[in-house]
């Protein structure tokens, strides 16, 4: 037995079924398969509905039953096709009809299953677009926020306030915080500004080490140090800015002017140093230590317009003040020294030195006679004298 599709309606029914159970036609013995197609037609068909191939069987109908001997047989006529006892109403497919005679149930369930797949998988591509789209989202803002947090700019980290809304709470607190310092940071540097003193800039780079005006408030230090030190003008002065600014905008100037203010300024030890030599030599002449006072002048000395004398001319000049009636001889200085130098060599400088001096002279007969000085001198770089004139001073 096999289920075949009722020709007349299209319902599924056996091929040994006497009648269809849905339009009520005879199927059994009134049925043939196409041997071409397949198609199950009537018998009495011509041709298959379906690919027109010709009846195997023909249209030839059963034969008549044989008459009886007694009797003549009537002709028959062919016999008509079976109709069914009542009219019956087409019957509307099942569920698990598919129209075509097929079951509708396995058909459903792919479909379901089909469907289901397409909405899993539906699921699972929104699940990576969204997963992808917010971990562009995520990165975005690190990257933003990385970014802020390096700079100095607070219209850079406003924007990330108002951009990133739902950012990471500690992300928002740290830019806040970051913004906060900044707007600080501007006000500590436009007061700086105001002030416009080296304290003030120094304290604006103490509580700021980091701040993107450093090096404008050290610019700033440096000018008005080197405004102090001009205005002082002394080798001290020119000294401590460069040991203070020893990448300074004027160090190489200062580093001048150091060298020039040399030249120009003696130093307590220079007019020590020349106070002493002098008071050696007018102390030998007391004396009348040749020794001392040969040590005091360079070997070749203009000395009271003799140009080139000797020490020997030197200590001839002392012998001549000590003549016969002088018993005693007193020569005082006043320490009240006029001094100028000029470089003669690398750090080597010459001194031109103008003083007074006061001789008082004891005589053999009881009297004293005072007599006054002008000195002007200079000296050599190693420390003795080279030139001296002696002019009587009168009030």
């Amino acid at each position: 037995m096999a289920m075949i599709k009722c020709p007349e309606c299209g319902h599924q029914t056996s091929d040994k079924a006497q009648t269809c159970p849905s339009c009520g036609i005879q199927i059994a013995g009134n049925i043939v398969r196409c041997s071409n197609c397949g198609e199950i037609y009537f018998k009495d068909e011509v041709v298959c509905p379906h690919c027109h191939t010709a009846n195997a069987m023909g249209t030839t109908q059963p034969a008549a039953p044989q008459p009886e001997p007694q009797r003549p047989a009537a002709p028959q006529a062919s016999t008509p096709r079976p109709k069914p006892t009542a009219p019956t109403t087409p019957t509307t497919p099942s569920d698990n009809d598919n129209g075509n005679g097929n079951d509708r149930t396995g058909g459903n369930k792919n479909n379901k299953s089909v469907l289901f797949a397409s909405i899993v998988i539906a699921l699972l591509v929104l699940g990576v677009c969204f997963y992808v789209y917010n971990n562009a989202q995520n990165n975005r803002e690190q990257e933003e926020y990385e970014f802020a947090m390096k700079s100095n700019d607070p219209t850079v980290l406003q924007t990330y306030l108002d951009n990133y809304k739902d950012a990471p709470q500690e992300h928002r607190d740290s830019i806040s915080a970051h913004l906060l310092l900044l707007t600080q940071q501007d006000k500590d540097w436009t007061d700086a500004l105001v002030n416009n003193s080296k304290t003030a800039f120094e304290n604006y780079l103490k509580n700021h080490p980091d701040s993107p005006h450093k090096q404008e408030a050290m610019e700033k230090i440096d000018s008005i140090d080197w405004d102090v030190c001009c205005k002082n003008n002394t080798p001290e002065a020119y000294q401590k800015y460069m040991d203070e600014h020893n990448d300074g905008a004027h160090y190489d100037e200062a580093q001048d002017k150091l060298k020039k203010a040399k030249t120009q300024e003696v130093t307590l030890s220079e007019q020590q140093a020349l106070g002493n030599l002098f008071h050696r030599f007018f102390v030998s002449i007391n004396s009348k230590d040749e020794g001392g006072l040969v040590s005091t002048v360079n070997d070749y000395v203009d000395f009271l317009g003799k140009a080139s004398a000797s020490k020997q001319d030197i200590v001839g000049y002392m012998h001549k003040l000590y003549k016969e009636d002088v018993e005693q001889m007193v020569w005082s200085l006043d320490n009240n020294y006029d001094i100028s130098k000029r470089e003669v060599g690398d750090e080597k400088y010459e001194y031109t030195v103008r003083f007074m001096a006061l001789q008082k002279v004891n005589k053999t007969d009881g009297s004293t006679t005072t007599t006054k000085y002008k000195i002007d001198a200079t000296v050599s770089p190693d420390g003795k004298i080279t030139r001296m004139t002696m002019n009587k001073f009168v009030e």
